[in-house]
């Protein structure tokens, strides 16, 4: 069976923020495929990052689409603003939508020619999703549980990736504690787009830490 192509999404909660653009632009070189970027509200995970400000200049400094993921209590409030600075696709955590709440989401995202991510955190039921699937132009499962970067991968999410890939065909992505130890059993089980954070961003040479990643 041929392989799928494998993308991979640096995930900037790990950058030096007081030199974003800087670091933005040396993982496009490296030959990262999209950029991430972690959305705290202080509320639905224990930490605070940035808006969408902040989302708006990247949007400036980087060809690459900007994969926002809003890990924040009301997802809704906020919609406008980060499909305004720029975002490419905006996952929102199926821990905090229902199903009306998605399908409005899912309207105004297709609307403004952005892509919808479902995510589902390492605690949360496979089966939170069984209503979703359909919506979903992509599915991001936690593999740590998410507020803060640096965390080691939680290998109890594999089952869970190996049965989504059984019942979903677009993108998974896999976003916690992914480095080239990690990646192949996420690749082998399903996911095609990567979240690295910490990994990528202290990597000496990060050219070399994206290639390892994508050959899993």
């Amino acid at each position: 069976m041929k392989r799928e192509k494998i993308l991979i999404a640096p995930s900037i909660l790990s950058a030096d923020f007081g030199r974003l653009g800087n670091e933005v632009k040396s993982v496009e070189k490296a030959g990262a495929d999209w950029i991430h970027v972690d959305v705290m509200d202080g509320h639905f995970v224990p930490n605070i990052t940035i808006g969408p400000a902040v989302v708006k200049s990247l949007r400036n400094r980087t060809t690459l689409p900007l994969d926002v993921h809003l890990m924040i209590s009301d997802p809704w409030f906020f919609l406008d603003d980060f499909i305004n600075a720029g975002s490419a696709l905006i996952t929102v955590h199926s821990e905090v939508c229902s199903l009306s709440l998605i399908k409005k989401i899912k309207a105004k995202l297709t609307v403004n020619k952005v892509r919808l991510g479902i995510s589902l955190n390492p605690g949360t039921p496979l089966k939170k999703l069984y209503k979703l699937l359909d919506l979903a132009d992509l599915i991001l499962l936690m593999s740590v549980n998410p507020g803060f970067g640096g965390q080691s991968f939680m290998p109890v999410v594999i089952p869970k990736l190996r049965a989504l890939r059984k019942i979903f065909l677009r993108d998974i992505e896999v976003d916690g504690g992914i480095t080239d130890k990690t990646a192949p059993a996420v690749i082998e089980n399903g996911a095609n787009i990567l979240v690295s954070g910490s990994y990528l961003f202290n990597a000496k040479n990060r050219a070399q830490a994206i290639r390892e990643l994508k050959n899993g």
